[in-house]
């Protein structure tokens, strides 16, 4: 028994000293590197030295721009904070990107505001002022130097347009010189511009200005389309003249004598003594009609006779008669056919030639109808008239009434001789026209320089 007891407790002095022996070596081991880790001030220390750098720097910087004078910075473990305030709220938000560049910023405050005192806000406008009086005075002798250049260039230009010789040789008209001399003078004008510019190094400058006048030129282009075509159809009636001074023309139903063509429109003179004002880009669309450029003129007439007449003698008749007319044309010769038949008439109509140079269109027509019914009436060829239809209702045959089928059968009388109807004639003389030539003429003379309309000119 005794034995026992001392087996066990060799066995638990050797436990004992199994358990001890690594439990003192695991805290050997573990003591090695807490004593190496550097120690708590230290660290603090570091960070200190490192936000007082990163406030230097960013001081340093805004030093360096215009704007921050009023601005602090504190920087506390890489947080960035700023406050004050700067002239306007743009530069405010901009010191964030800034300051967002600087290595170590962890965040960033912002409590930078726009100020709003006056004093401060106008004392930079005034320093900028300042410095740019202070160019402008520096840059005097050589704006001197531009300004006199664009003068002799442009004055230049003015004193070769203003010679009135050479552009009135080379232009069909007036109207086309004056284009010409307004060219020149906008020529020297650019050239001028240009000089000026490149004197004062600013010729970039030119690029925008005509940038900007070719869009101001576009919208007001097509703010006065119609204005501009008038124009362009006033060069071209200039250049290639359809018509003359107190040539009668008829444009869109507007018939009259021309007075003149302006740069805007073409003034016409009617019958009636008024005046018809045309736009040029409508007469130059439309359909003209000149009856003075041919001297030769042709006029018509219809006269209605009876059904039963002999029509084969009316016709003759109607062609001896305009053909012994001493103011109508044997070439082209006189003529008349049937023009239509109607219920109680038989249409004919006629034609004839004349000079309009000597013998007036209405006065000529109208005499010929005079003269073409005094032959019908002579020979027995009856004007018609209306013929009606009794019927009898109560059974009788009916009866047919015409006041001019009895008298229209009378035989056939010879045309008088030419002699006669020479004797008989009225002035056929276009006396309206001779007095609306007179008011034509008037009214150019009283405005002779605003005509674009030339004797000499080229016409279609």
């Amino acid at each position: 028994m005794t034995a026992l007891f001392r087996l066990l407790a060799a066995l638990a002095c050797l436990a004992t000293v199994s358990l001890t022996a690594p439990t003192s070596a695991v805290a050997q081991s573990g003591s090695a590197p807490v004593a190496d880790q550097p120690s708590g001030p230290i660290s603090v220390e570091d960070s200190a030295t490192q936000d007082a750098a990163i406030a230097v720097r960013i001081r340093d910087i805004l030093g360096e721009l215009d704007g921050y004078e009023d601005v602090t910075v504190t920087v506390t473990s890489g947080i960035v904070t700023l406050k004050g305030t700067t002239l306007s709220s743009d530069l405010a938000e901009a010191l964030s990107e800034l300051v967002t560049r600087v290595d170590g910023v962890v965040a960033i405050r912002n409590d930078v505001v726009e100020t709003t005192d006056v004093a401060e806000r106008l004392s930079p406008a005034m320093e900028r002022f300042r410095q740019r009086m202070g160019q402008v005075v520096a840059y005097l002798p050589l704006l001197a130097v531009a300004v006199l250049a664009f003068a002799l260039i442009f004055g230049l230009g003015l004193l070769i347009a203003r010679v009135r010789q050479p552009w009135d040789r080379l232009a069909p008209n007036a109207f086309i010189a004056d284009i010409y001399r307004t060219v020149v003078r906008l020529g020297f004008l650019i050239a001028g511009l240009v000089l000026a510019l490149d004197i004062l190094g600013a010729t970039a400058l030119l690029s925008t200005i005509l940038g900007a006048a070719g869009i101001i030129g576009l919208a007001i282009g097509f703010a006065v389309r119609d204005t501009v075509e008038n124009f362009i159809a006033s060069i071209m009636l200039s250049i290639r003249q359809p018509f003359r001074p107190n040539d009668t023309i008829e444009i869109n139903g507007d018939e009259g004598k021309v007075i003149r063509l302006t740069s805007r429109a073409t003034i016409l003179l009617s019958y009636d003594g008024n005046h018809i004002r045309i736009p040029n880009a409508t007469v130059f669309k439309s359909r003209i009609v000149n009856f003075t450029r041919n001297a030769e003129r042709r006029f018509l007439f219809d006269v209605g006779v009876a059904p039963d007449s002999d029509l084969a003698l009316a016709l003759r008749l109607a062609e001896d008669s305009l053909a012994a007319l001493p103011f109508t044309l044997q070439t082209p010769a006189p003529s008349a056919w049937i023009q239509e038949i109607g219920d109680s008439t038989v249409t004919l109509r006629m034609t004839a030639w004349i000079d309009q140079r000597e013998s007036g269109l209405l006065a000529a027509k109208s005499e010929s109808i005079r003269l073409i019914l005094n032959r019908f009436t002579e020979s027995g060829i009856a004007m018609p008239e209306p013929t009606y239809r009794v019927i009898d209702l109560a059974g009788s045959s009916p009866d047919t009434a015409s006041d001019s089928a009895a008298d229209s059968a009378k035989s056939p009388v010879a045309p008088p001789p030419a002699a006669t109807v020479k004797e008989d004639l009225r002035d056929v003389h276009a006396h309206d026209q001779d007095a609306l030539s007179q008011m034509v003429a008037e009214e150019r003379q009283e405005t002779l320089g605003d005509d674009l309309l030339e004797k000499h000119a080229p016409s279609e």
